[in-house]
């Protein structure tokens, strides 16, 4: 049997708008992955906390605030501080173009930008993260 991928969604900063989190995170869950939803308004000392506690393999963070470049990095940097440079950091949101490039080359695995489908996220995140070792 094997372990089910775990990942955290988050909404960082003070982004109110939690529909596509919440979408995201049921798609997840709805292919077989345990999800962890934070909720609205989380620092991202509080979603590196969640992350750790839950044993999570990846965390998704959404942010629709324009405050990607602030949170993004900063989430990655608490990660590499607590030495869980392994949990893997992808995103959601309105990034332009030149960010997303941005944020790749800081750490940040992939950004989905609003059309995505919920398909083509949970197919990412199949093949992207590993699956956990049975304990």
């Amino acid at each position: 049997m094997t372990e089910r991928i775990r990942v955290v969604v988050a909404k960082p900063g003070l982004d109110g708008h939690d529909r596509g989190a919440k979408v995201v995170a049921r798609a997840l869950r709805d292919a077989g992955m345990e999800v962890i939803y934070t909720g609205l308004h989380q620092t991202p000392e509080q979603i590196v906390e969640t992350a750790l506690q839950e044993d999570a393999d990846v965390v998704g963070l959404s942010v629709l605030s324009g405050a990607h470049m602030t949170l993004f990095p900063r989430v990655l940097e608490l990660l590499k501080e607590r030495d869980a440079e392994d949990v893997m950091v992808f995103g959601g949101g309105i990034v332009p173009e030149a960010d997303i490039a941005k944020l790749t080359e800081m750490g940040v695995a992939k950004v989905f930008t609003p059309g995505a489908t919920t398909q083509e996220i949970v197919e990412w995140v199949r093949s992207n993260v590993p699956a956990p070792e049975p304990a």
